[in-house]
This record gives structure tokens, sequence and C-alpha cells, in this order.
């Protein structure tokens, strides 16, 4: 097994030896400060075995000592690396005489895959979607924070390999009964729980993480640790403890590393619970703080966090969808405010109609965008999709009357204009030109068509406007 190279966690056994050692009594304080100490972190082979050797003296001979609960700790944190090739410890604070072996914070959850779709507004291929049932399936299965298991795995496994973190487990409990008041017990309850949770009795994690947020409700793990009952809640449909647990880490604030994870999860807890409204609130609440960090929603660089978000948007649309679709999410943003990012919620609600062959509904929620942002940069793109989606659905006087509409809104004497400056726009004249051609020759064509004589002027009146 690999282990890390060992640099402080001899610290204690290493002080305890130089409280023994004999004083050189010839010299002075003042001398130290011309003596230059090197520093450097050195591989020490059979480290872990002669670390734990260490402590394990020291409790032997001091008992009584004050340091007792610390070595005991220490000893039961190198026991579990040693088993499972890593500290599960976290940084301890500074001043706290060393580290017991410290990891950094861990990484977040994998929440989302990669989805094979398009999400441009004007995307005239669109691929077919994951299927409802697949997307939430995928985006609800979370891989776990580190450390983190949903079900008992290997129980009554050969207790000779896990030898070492039953042997930590017995210790953390001993620590917990000989020395309750012990000030870092939260810490003790925290890795106990993580032991229990390489060892696949999650049962057992469970209890001892029940334990510590009742215990130790200002605990720096608490959000970790909720974050880990929240997920085992989750995974087994048990929403309203779900729900509990992932409201207090959103109520901890943006200073919780779990803070956007657990506004995503609590999202989907009430969605689970066909609790629409409370659902779409985390969801939004979620991009709201993705802009106040400034994260770019087009950006392509982090794959992991774009397909994330575009999950997110995805729900959203569900859940619009669910209680209405585009007139809800005009009484919404109406209500809480616009959003930098509300195009996105339109073009996306859109596009899962247009997938789900509900043209009409299509049409209806672009259209709402450009009626409610009639001089918003996507307006024209938006209203260009509603004229592809009609051409799609096979309705041609909806065709007519759409790009009929385009080139009245964006007609170079339209109001549109008066915000923006038509060279800086070129792709907007190419729509009105292509529009105003097709409608020029569609009545041109309806001007000649003998069966349509009465027509002629009127025909005649539109080819020429």
């Amino acid at each position: 097994m690999n282990r890390p190279r060992l640099s402080l966690l001899l610290l204690l056994p290493l002080v305890l030896v130089a409280c023994a050692a004999p004083v050189d009594k010839g010299g002075t304080i003042a001398r130290l400060r011309d003596r230059r100490i090197e520093i450097k972190e050195v591989k020490i082979e059979g480290g872990f075995e002669k670390a734990m050797a260490s402590y394990q003296r020291f409790l032997q001979e001091s008992q009584n000592s004050a340091l007792a609960p610390e070595a005991i700790r220490r000893l039961a944190d190198l026991k579990v690396e040693l088993e499972y090739g890593r500290i599960i410890g976290e940084e301890e604070s500074a001043g706290s005489g060393g580290a017991a072996g410290a990891i950094s914070a861990p990484e977040p959850p994998v929440v989302s895959a990669p989805l094979d779709r398009e999400t441009l507004p004007v995307a005239a291929d669109q691929k077919e979607s994951e299927a409802e049932a697949e997307f939430e399936k995928r985006v609800t299965t979370s891989a776990p924070v580190p450390g983190t298991a949903t079900e008992d795995h290997n129980p009554g496994g050969d207790d000779l390999e896990r030898a070492g973190a039953l042997e930590a487990v017995a210790l953390y409990q001993k620590l917990l009964n000989d020395y309750p008041l012990y000030e870092r017990n939260d810490q003790v309850l925290y890795q106990m729980s993580r032991a229990y949770e390489e060892l696949g009795r999650i049962a057992e994690a469970m209890e001892v993480m029940d334990r510590l947020v009742r215990e130790y409700p200002d605990s720096r793990y608490l959000d970790e640790v909720q974050f880990r009952r929240a997920e085992y809640f989750f995974a087994h449909r048990r929403y309203l403890d779900a729900e509990d647990a992932y409201k207090s880490i959103v109520s901890f604030g943006v200073g919780s590393f779990y803070y956007p994870l657990a506004l995503y999860k609590l999202g989907w807890t009430f969605y689970k619970q066909e609790l629409y409204e409370e659902a779409l609130d985390n969801f939004i609440a979620l991009l709201d703080y993705k802009v106040a960090e400034g994260y770019d929603f087009a950006q392509t660089e982090d794959e992991t966090e774009s397909k994330r978000m575009e999950d997110t948007f995805r729900v959203i649309s569900l859940g619009f969808s669910n209680l209405g679709g585009a007139n809800i999410v005009v009484e919404f943003f109406s209500r809480h405010g616009k959003r930098s990012y509300e195009d996105r919620i339109y073009c996306n609600l859109a596009e899962y109609y247009y997938d789900k062959r509900r043209f009409s509904d299509a049409t209806a929620t672009y259209g709402a965008f450009v009626i409610r942002n009639p001089f918003h940069e996507k307006a024209p793109s938006f209203h260009m999709r509603v004229i592809e989606i009609n051409i799609a659905g096979g309705f041609p006087t909806l065709v007519i009357d759409s790009k009929k509409t385009f080139a009245t809104n964006y007609g170079l004497k339209g109001e549109y204009w008066q915000h923006f400056d038509p060279n800086a726009r070129p792709e907007v004249l190419g729509f009105l030109k292509t529009n105003l051609k097709d409608l020029a020759n569609h009545y041109h064509a309806l001007y000649q068509d003998k069966k349509r004589l009465e027509e002629q002027p009127t025909n005649f009146s539109e080819a020429l406007h």
C-alpha cells in the first residue's frame, strides 16, 4: 500500500522525548538566535508503525497524563490511515501542537454527468433529449462525499483485513467513554463515523453522526456531517429527513463549502415530493448564488460545473412545466424580479416542449419572453426560433404570421433599433432580410395564382410592402 510521507504526525512523541532530554546548562537562550535550523519533510521508513508504537508506549507509561486523550485520538487516526491509505481527520487549528495528519477540503460530489444536448436558443437541429426518468436517476444519484456511503457493504467481512479500523473505532469509543469532557470529542465522533463508513457499517455511522449533530450543534464538522446524513436520507427516499438536513446547511449561508450543493439537492428533495414551487425557489437561489460568485453560464472550461448548471436549468424547466408552463414563468419573475439568466429559463423550457413535440407550448414560451423583454438582446433570436418551430410543426399560416411580426418588430424603423446599433447586430439584419424576401416571394406567388383573382390587390400590396 502506498502511504503518504510522515511529517508532523510524530510531533507529540517527539515533544515528549524532548522534555526528557538533558538540558545544556552551559548555553543561553540568546545563543539560539545565531543557530540556523533547517526544517524539511523527510520520508521515514516504517513511520506509521514507529509513531503508533510511540503513542502506545506513552499511553502505557502515562495513563493519567493530560495528553492521554490527544494520544488516543492520534493513535486511532493512524490506525485508520494505515488501513485505508489516507487520513480521515481535518487539519488541526493553529497552535494545537501539530496535526494528526490533515486532509484538504473534500471535492464536491459529482452530481451530474455530461448531457448530449444543444442549449443554444436558435439551435436548428435539436438532439433527442435524455428520458426524464433517466435524467432524474442520474442527477439525483450523487457520487458521495469522500468517505460517505449509502448502503452497508461487506458486512461481516474478514475482520483480520479490517483490524486497524476496528481497533480505531474501539479507541474512539474508549476516548468518548473515559474523557467525556475532551474538547475535541466532536472531531472524535466525526472520525469515528468515517471509520464506520470505511468498514461498511453505515447504520452505526449514522448513529454516530446523529449524536454529533445532537450534542455539538456548533461543531466545525456540522455542515459536512449534515450533508452526509442528507445524502443517506435522500438515497433512502426519506425526503422529510433529507429536507431538514439540507436546510440546516443552507442556513449556514455561503460560508459553507456545501452551500451550493445543499441548495441543489434541497431543490430535488422538494421536487421529489411534488412541491414544485419550493423546488424552484431553491434552484433559482442556486443560480443567484452562481451569479453573485461571478459565474459565467456560457463558460465551457469547467465541464463538470457547466453540465451541473445545464441540469439545473433542465429541472427548472420540469418544475415550470408541472406548474403550468410559460404563464407561470412570467408570474414567477414578475413576483421575484428579473434575472440576468432569465432568457436561459425560457429557452430551456421552450426546447423541453419542442423535444416533446408540444410545438404550441414551445412557441408560446419563446413568445412570452419576447413580449416581456421586447428589447432584450436575445429577443430576435427567440422570435426566429418561433418561426423554425412553426416550420417544423407544419403550420404554414403561423409561419407567415410570425415572419410578418418579425418584420414589423425588427424593421429598421422599429423601436428595437432605438436600443441597438444596426451595424452592431448584423445577424438580426440577416434574419430581417431573409424574412422580408420570403414574405415578398410568398405574396407574389399568391398574386400570380389565378385561383385567387379576388385576392390579387391585397397580395400585390403585401408583396410590394
